[in-house]
């Protein structure tokens, strides 16, 4: 009897892929993505057992066309459980478990999803032969597992998900070949020929004339210099304006050559700045398919299989694997993926290995979870030969020298300094005076800066509005994320075109938006964003001091809740430090951040959790509690106006095939909104579910012109009003 893993409707049986076939896809591709972290025997072994489970008569009636709800995944886990031996047989058998539903939990159910614990999966299975035709290799201890000290948990529930990432994304590409032969594949790394092409460009800027230029220049030079370091941490401090975007990316390609990395992933903070910097790297690359711009602004959600299994896995073939030379998402991916546990989120882990990862603003790491994320970064380095970047002008205070006490901390004496003498480059290239005003009403803000080429940046998105509002339209620019790419790109043209008004914007300016204002007003915040700011003030050094004012907003629009301290700790720091932006003062700020947070490092406890779990590790509670950000957002497709949708990206949405590729190119026309409001307007009229029998609400257009300002953006402020704005 011939068992199938995946029939064809309407096509004779012959047309159909037998599970041998599969098996053995899925096993060679899952070794090969598991080379490259040592892995290969236990990935292929993963490989040949995830789809077991369908050797079972009922999956295969299924098959043939008669509907029941046989699972499949249990009985491949709970084979390796058996059969493989040591902790090697458990991580084995999450990973099978999970290859469609997720990692889970190992022995209590979960408030996550899935909800079924592997215990109870591996109970519920079923015993199976081995059908004829699979070999599982001779199993040995991993070599990201080799060596380690007693009790390793975290390197353990981290490699985990790493193996977890090879078996996943091999089983989709194998689906993926079988159903659409035809699909287009990843763009295979060059990095000798880009790190080339980046040479071509930077050798083609003119001969530096000024200061700026040249210590710019210096900072170039010194990060090809330090390329031939060994893998490991590094730092590249130079002040805003100093040229860490080139420098930074100059230093990675250099690397990786010297060092046979894979690819370079550029760590943003913020998602309205990700297309900013994947352009700027085209651009200096001569290679747009090289550049793959990734944020969670639309992550395709997991499909469970109980229904229909092949429906979902092609759905899911869309997902992200982050298989080009070079990324550039977000923090809140990079991180949160790290920690994941759902197949679309894991998909891509396997491929940070070997890779330069260069962390942007990385005073940006998140206070809450920061013990997790150092220890992730340090495993990336450890075991999986990656080299770290924290690139800023505002270093955090996250090593062990600098009095952070927790066992997370980075080694200090390991992390090596990119660039030349940062204590002076700061010295030369101080370019603004800081001055504290005092507390300033909207009224009095929009009076002192009117008519003036000023930058305001505020901490809220509804103070922007007011303060724009008191200006009027057409005396201002403003900048939000109520605005979608399309139009901040242009009103940021606009500026750099020589743009001499006021400029109200919230805090999307302050990192790696490359603008220069002689004057810049800047609501308290913490001193890390202060810093920012002062970095887009007299930036090319055109003048002799450009002035920063710092300002208490009126009642009514103070930080938001988990920024409240950072403020609090700003305003201390700058009563002790005459100059604020100094890096004694922004090195004070940072340990009195984390020493106030001491019991806040990990508030959800991961690395407790993970410790007390021995190797039961509670992968799917983990998955649900990391979160960095807690507020959930849903898309908004404007479909309205001249920053609205397109004629292409209509009919692309009307008749595009993968929901990926959709989804990819609305992220030029979307805005985030809460999904009351989001739903409010679909129930209103005011917008509609495109295609929701194939994509459900994923994309949901707005319809109503009048919630659009061709200025601002979005408008509505009070969504308990919603209703009556849109009559």
């Amino acid at each position: 009897m011939i068992n199938y893993a995946h029939s064809v409707s309407g096509q004779p049986k012959d047309c159909w892929e037998t599970l041998e076939d599969h098996l053995a896809a899925v096993a060679r591709t899952a070794g090969e993505n598991a080379a490259v972290i040592g892995a290969q025997p236990l990935a292929e072994a993963a490989g040949w057992l995830h789809d077991l489970g369908k050797v079972k008569p009922r999956f295969q009636d299924k098959l043939h066309g008669h509907p029941n709800n046989t699972s499949h995944s249990g009985e491949g886990a709970r084979y390796a459980d058996a059969h493989i031996r040591g902790v090697n047989g458990k991580l084995v058998a999450f990973c099978i478990a999970g290859h469609h539903s997720g990692l889970p939990n190992g022995l209590a159910r979960s408030y996550g999803k899935p909800s079924t614990a592997l215990r109870e999966r591996l109970e519920q299975s079923e015993d199976v032969a081995l059908p004829d035709g699979v070999c599982l290799p001779e199993q040995t201890l991993s070599t990201p597992l080799t060596g380690l000290p007693k009790d390793p948990y975290f390197e353990v529930q981290f490699f985990t998900r790493m193996l977890f990432s090879t078996l996943v994304d091999a089983d989709f590409i194998e689906t993926e070949r079988f159903y659409t032969p035809g699909a287009p594949r990843g763009t295979q790394a060059d990095l000798r020929g880009l790190r080339d092409a980046l040479s071509l460009t930077l050798g083609a800027f003119p001969p530096p004339k000024t200061l700026l230029n040249r210590l710019r220049a210096e900072v170039l030079a010194a990060a090809a210099n330090s390329a031939a370091l060994e893998p490991g941490f590094f730092s590249l401090t130079v002040p805003t304006g100093g040229g860490k975007t080139y420098a930074s990316l100059r230093f990675a390609l250099d690397h990786a050559v010297a060092h046979g990395l894979r690819r370079v992933i550029y760590v943003a903070p913020f998602t309205a700045i990700i297309e900013q910097t994947a352009d700027v790297f085209r651009k200096a690359l001569g290679d747009k398919d090289a550049v793959l711009e990734h944020h969670s602004a639309f992550d395709l959600q997991d499909i469970d299989n109980k229904d229909d299994e092949d429906a979902a896995e092609r759905m899911k073939l869309a997902a992200q694997n982050w298989d080009r030379p070079i990324i550039v998402t977000t923090a809140v991916q990079l991180y949160e993926s790290l920690f994941a546990n759902r197949t679309q989120k894991c998909r891509k882990l396997h491929n940070m290995a070997r890779s330069v990862i260069i962390l942007d603003e990385a005073q940006s790491l998140p206070v809450n979870f920061l013990r997790p994320c150092l220890a992730a970064l340090k495993e990336l380095t450890r075991g999986y030969g990656c080299s770290v970047v924290l690139c800023t002008a505002t270093q955090p205070a996250i090593s062990d020298d600098d009095g952070l006490n927790v066992p997370e901390a980075i080694v200090k004496a390991e992390t090596r300094e990119i660039a030349p003498d940062p204590d002076r480059l700061y010295a030369q290239l101080t370019r603004v005076n800081v001055q504290k005003v005092g507390t300033l009403s909207n009224d009095a803000l929009a009076q002192r800066v009117a008519g003036r080429k000023a930058l305001v940046i505020v901490n809220n998105k509804r103070q922007a509005r007011a303060l724009f509002g008191l200006l009027g339209k057409g005396t201002a620019l403003h900048l939000s994320t109520n605005m979608t790419a399309r139009h901040r790109q242009q009103v940021l043209a606009r500026i750099k075109d020589g743009y001499d008004g006021p400029v109200i914007s919230t805090a999307l300016v302050e990192a790696g938006v490359d603008l220069d204002f002689p004057e810049v007003w800047r609501a308290v915040a913490g001193l890390d964003s202060i810093v920012q700011a002062a970095g887009r003030c007299n930036r090319n050094g055109l003048l002799d001091k450009g002035q920063v004012f710092v300002f208490e907003p009126e009642d009514g629009f103070p930080p938001p809740p988990e920024l409240a301290l950072n403020a609090t700790i700003a305003r201390d720091v700058m009563r002790d430090y005459p100059d604020p932006l100094h890096p004694d003062a922004v090195c004070a700020y940072f340990k009195r951040l984390y020493w106030d947070r001491s019991a806040d490092l990990d508030s959800r406890q991961i690395m407790r959790r993970i410790a007390e779990a021995k190797f039961e590790f509670p992968f799917a509670d983990i998955a649900a509690d990391f979160r960095l950000i807690e507020e959930v957002t849903r898309p908004l497709i404007i479909g309205v106006g001249p920053y609205g949708l397109d004629r292409a990206g209509v009919n692309l949405l009307e008749h595009g095939k993968y929901p990926g590729a959709i989804a990819r190119a609305m992220q030029r026309f979307t805005v985030s909104v809460a999904p009351r409001i989001r739903n409010e307007l679909v129930r209103l009229g005011a917008a509609h579910m495109v295609r929701p029998d194939e994509f459900g609400d994923q994309f949901v257009v707005l319809d109503n012109i009048r919630l659009y300002d061709e200025e601002a953006g979005f408008s509505p402020e009070d969504p308990e009003d919603l209703g009556n704005v849109i009559i």
